[in-house]
């Protein structure tokens, strides 16, 4: 998912979503064939920033069609609750983004369109899309319920005049050089890396990673919830412990859950940033392209790779349809639109983000060395998260036991391995029972 502003809260509103017959597309009820409705993601610094990028687009669609597109822009804090409001009312729009984690959990509501082979050569075909952003769209061995939109991973970013300032010679690429780096940097009401710590999404987002490098899913190969193995215990306390044991992580940012880190690192308070493709947040805050570098996501050793050397989960977004649409054929028309090699040229390039489409891919605008990084990592070095039912479900119960694991460390109480093993286990107890 895109630069994730706040914790979403949904593990009640998505067990209810379940158990009903979910439908979609009822907003514009009476709407004629030449109305949709369309509920963007926040990608940009604002949500009217937003605006003035979609609604040129939108304007360009309608010119086209004959199609006029009511567009909503929605922030993350609220964007799963509505989804899941949407899906057990029937009252959603006709077309809408979803964070691509979001993708399993929502397609077993049944509210959304299935891609099937139908849908996607209405749209352009399958083999339009990059087969990484394609395993984040749904159960796998269903037809996927959404396609990719915008894809992103990853990467560690650093402030080249405080790593100068500090005497740091090059950018660090494994988590010994991170710690390393990071206790240079942090002096003086300075700190070596930044976090969200309040940010259940992003906590899973970083504990997944290292995850993966713990030979640890939190989730069985049938889809039961293991968080208390010994490689998920060891990842979360490895995230937890750049608070309070290495001290290389302020304490304030246990509360942070609103892009506070990334305000931190531009305006020099923080030296490095574990982010997804934040290059237009840094210029909304003065910050210009020279003044910070990109490099993969820190692994334990060596290079990022597969495995082990897993070092993103597979960020994104992804553009959906409502099942029930009164406006089937205007809906697949504008996610053809969206995902034409054109428009994602466009839209990728503004919100500095890779696009999933390969065509577009080849566009001079993503030669740019950072966004390498990203489609390097994505290509060879990422992973999905996994697509069961209840990943959104495990993002929040999971996501919290870390916020209080980081309230804890900034409180200067002591995170151990039991005290990280005891919070998991109240996590996994809160899961749906298989």
């Amino acid at each position: 998912m895109r630069r994730i502003r706040a914790a979403v809260t949904g593990a009640v509103t998505l067990s209810l979503a379940f158990t009903a017959t979910a439908c979609g597309g009822g907003e514009n009820g009476g709407a004629t064939p030449k109305t949709l409705t369309y509920w963007a993601s926040n990608q940009g610094s604002s949500l009217e920033v937003d605006k003035k990028v979609l609604q040129p687009e939108l304007d360009r669609f309608e010119q086209e069609t004959g199609i006029k597109v009511k567009l909503e822009v929605i922030p993350w804090s609220d964007l799963l609750n509505r989804i899941l409001t949407a899906a057990t009312s029937g009252q959603g729009p006709d077309v809408l983004n979803i964070g691509n984690t979001w993708s399993a959990s929502l397609q077993s509501t049944g509210a959304l369109l299935p891609f099937d082979a139908k849908n996607f050569d209405s749209i352009g075909g399958k083999d339009r899309f990059v087969d990484s952003a394609l395993g984040s769209t749904g159960i796998p061995g269903k037809d996927p319920a959404a396609v990719p939109l915008y894809s992103m991973a990853y990467a560690l970013y650093y402030n080249k005049q405080m790593f100068k300032d500090a005497g740091i010679a090059k950018p660090p690429t494994t988590w010994d050089e991170v710690i390393a780096a990071g206790k240079k940097l942090s002096k003086d009401g300075k700190w070596g890396l930044g976090v969200e710590g309040s940010n259940l999404s992003n906590n899973i987002h970083q504990v997944f990673a290292l995850g993966k490098q713990h030979e640890a899913d939190f989730f069985t190969a049938d889809g039961k919830a293991d968080f208390t193995s010994d490689g998920a215990v060891a990842a979360v306390k490895q995230y937890v412990d750049l608070m309070a044991t290495q001290k290389i992580v302020a304490p304030g940012n246990a509360e942070y859950a609103q892009n506070q880190s990334l305000s931190d690192f531009a305006k020099n308070k923080t030296g490095m940033v574990l982010w997804q493709t934040p290059s237009q947040t840094f210029a909304s805050q003065g910050m210009t392209p020279e003044e910070w570098g990109v490099v993969p996501a820190p692994v334990p050793s060596g290079k990022p790779g597969a495995g082990r050397q897993t070092n993103s989960m597979v960020a994104g977004i992804n553009m959906a349809v409502f099942k029930n649409t009164k406006n089937l054929d205007g809906a697949l028309k504008f996610v053809k639109f969206m995902t034409s090699d054109e428009e994602q040229v466009i839209l990728n390039k503004t919100y500095g983000s890779v696009p999933p489409v390969k065509g577009a891919q080849k566009d001079p605008s993503f030669a740019d060395p950072s966004l390498d990084v990203i489609r390097e990592t994505l290509a060879s070095s990422a992973a999905a998260l996994p697509q069961v039912p209840e990943e959104s479900q495990f993002e929040t119960v999971v996501g919290t036991a870390v916020k209080e694991l980081f309230a804890d460390a900034a409180a200067g109480r002591p995170v151990t391995t039991e005290s990280v093993r005891a919070k998991l286990d109240k996590a996994q107890q809160q899961m749906p029972k298989k």
